[in-house]
C-alpha cells in the first residue's frame, strides 16, 4: 500500500478504526447522535476591527423556546467580524425611548432591538430593527408573523439582513449543510441548518454513505452509497426523495463534485484500473475519462467557472493538491508546504481554497490564496476533515474530533473566530456548505 493510502488512512478513519478502502479514498463514518439534540456553541479566537455590535434581548421573547436576540448574536460572531458587545441588562426599547448614550458608552456602534408580540392565531408577531448608534438613526428593519417551529429560520433571516446591512455582502444564516451521522449500525444522509438544528434524514441505510455533495441550485444532492456492497454514485432530489444511480460502473464509484451549471459530475472511477477522475452527465450518460495518471487522483472540485478541478493526487510521490483544465491538459501542483495536503475545495470566488494539511502530526484545515500561493492554517485541533466553504466565502464549515467523536464546526475564513456545533451526543463526518438559498 502506497504511503498516500497509509496517510489518507490516518486521516479519513481516526485511530485506524473500522476502515473502509474505496477508490483513493478511505472513508468511514461512525456517528450517534440525537435528531432533537442541543447545541453547544463554543467561541475562540480574537482579532482585530471588528464591528461593535449590541444585541439587546426583545421585549416578549423570554417566554419562547428559543431566544431570537442570542441566535442573532452566535451567527454574526461566527464569522469573526463582529464584536458583540454586552447587552448588561439593557433590553429592547421603543425607537423613541432608546438612550443611544447608553449604548455608546457601552462601546456599540451599532444596535440590534426588537420586539415579539403572540398573535390571536397562534403565530408570533416578529419585529427588529438595526441601528447606527454613533448617528442615532435606522438603518434597516423588517417585521414578520411565524409560527414557533419558524423562529429558527426567522433569527437567521435577521441575522442575515444586519449582516448585508453593515458588510455589503450576503449572510449565510439562512442556508442549508448536509452530513453523514452514524446511529448504532445505522448511517444516515442528514440536512439541516447551517448550524446543525433541524435535521432531518434524505436516506437510511445499514451500509455507509460518503461524500455528499450539492448541486448549485440546492435542490439535489450527489452522494456515495454503498448499499449494494460496492461503491455507487446517486442524485438524490430533495422536494420528492427520488433518486437515480449515474455512477454504477465495474469497480469502485466515488467522490462526487457538481460542474457550476449542475450539467455534469465530476467521479472518482477504478473503471481501468486506478483511481482517475472522470465526467459524466448529471443523468448519468456521457462518461468522459479527464486525468491520466499512474497514481492515484481523487476528489475532485471544480472552480466557480467551471474551467478548472482541483484534486488530490500522489503521483509525486505524496499525497498533494493539483488542478487541470477541465478539457483536459496537463495537471499543475498547488501545494508545496509539508508532505501531505488533501481534501481541496474551490472557494465560492474562487480566489482561494481550503483544504486538510497535515501538521507537525496533526490535521488541520488550511487555506491558500490561488494568485499568492500564500497558505494559512486555520486550526491547530489533532483530527480535522471534510472542509467546506459558506456560500459567501466568509466561514468555513468541517469536522473535527473531540472525546473521540466527530463534531460539527466553524471557523472564520481569517481564522479569527472558531466555533464548536457541539451536538450532545453523536459522531458527525463528511459535512458540506450548501448554496445560497434561491429567494435571497
Amino acid at each position: 500500500m502506497s504511503s498516500f493510502w497509509l496517510a489518507l488512512q490516518h486521516v479519513m478513519v481516526i485511530r485506524m478504526r473500522n476502515f473502509l478502502y474505496c477508490t483513493g479514498v478511505l472513508l468511514l463514518l461512525w456517528m450517534s447522535t440525537s435528531l432533537q439534540a442541543a447545541l453547544n456553541i463554543e467561541i475562540f479566537g480574537g482579532g482585530t476591527n471588528k464591528i461593535p455590535i449590541a444585541i439587546a434581548p426583545f421585549n416578549g421573547e423570554r417566554g419562547l423556546p428559543q431566544s431570537i436576540s442570542a441566535i442573532v448574536s452566535a451567527d454574526l460572531e461566527r464569522t469573526g467580524l463582529f464584536k458583540l458587545v454586552d447587552p448588561l441588562g439593557l433590553t429592547s426599547q421603543e425607537f423613541e425611548q432608546i438612550r443611544y448614550i447608553d449604548w455608546q458608552g457601552r462601546g456599540a456602534s451599532a444596535l440590534v432591538v426588537g420586539s415579539i408580540l403572540p398573535l390571536p392565531d397562534g403565530r408570533i408577531d416578529v419585529r427588529f430593527r438595526l441601528l447606527d448608534v454613533v448617528k442615532q438613526t435606522q438603518l434597516t428593519g423588517f417585521s414578520g408573523a411565524v409560527t414557533t417551529e419558524q423562529l429558527r429560520a426567522f433569527a437567521h433571516r435577521i441575522a442575515d439582513i444586519v449582516y448585508e446591512t453593515l458588510t455589503g455582502e450576503p449572510g449565510a444564516f439562512s442556508t442549508r449543510i448536509a452530513f453523514v451521522r452514524k446511529q448504532g449500525s445505522q448511517y444516515a444522509l442528514q440536512v439541516s441548518d447551517y448550524d446543525g438544528f433541524n435535521a432531518r434524514s434524505l436516506i437510511e441505510y445499514t451500509e455507509p454513505i460518503i461524500s455528499p455533495a450539492w448541486s448549485p441550485d440546492g435542490s439535489r444532492i450527489a452522494y456515495t452509497s454503498f448499499e449494494k456492497k460496492k461503491p455507487v454514485v446517486y442524485v438524490q432530489t430533495l422536494a420528492t426523495r427520488e433518486r437515480k444511480a449515474v455512477a454504477n460502473f465495474k469497480g469502485s464509484n466515488s467522490a462526487p463534485a457538481w460542474s457550476p451549471d449542475g450539467s455534469k459530475l465530476a467521479v472518482v472511477l477504478t473503471l481501468h484500473g486506478g483511481s482517475q477522475i472522470y465526467l459524466i452527465n448529471a443523468d448519468g450518460s456521457g462518461l468522459q475519462r479527464i486525468s491520466q495518471s499512474p497514481g492515484i487522483d481523487t476528489e475532485p472540485s471544480f472552480s466557480p467557472d467551471g474551467k478548472w478541478l482541483m484534486f488530490t493526487s500522489d503521483r509525486g510521490g505524496s499525497p498533494q493538491i493539483y488542478r487541470m483544465p477541465v478539457s483536459g491538459g496537463a495537471a499543475e501542483r498547488m501545494t508545496f508546504e509539508g508532505d501531505y495536503n488533501v481534501s481541496p475545495h474551490y472557494s465560492p470566488d474562487g480566489k482561494r481554497f481550503v483544504y486538510i494539511h497535515r501538521n507537525a502530526g496533526r490535521f488541520n484545515v488550511a487555506i491558500q490564496d490561488l494568485s499568492t500561493r500564500q497558505m494559512q492554517l486555520l486550526t491547530d485541533s489533532n483530527f480535522d476533515e471534510s472542509p467546506s466553504l459558506s456560500p459567501n466565502n466568509r466561514m468555513i464549515l468541517y469536522t473535527t474530533e473531540i472525546g473521540g467523536r466527530g463534531i460539527l464546526s466553524i471557523v472564520s475564513s481569517d481564522g479569527q473566530a472558531r466555533s464548536r456545533l457541539s451536538l450532545e451526543a453523536g459522531n458527525i463526518r463528511e459535512a458540506v456548505w450548501g448554496p445560497l438559498l434561491k429567494q435571497r
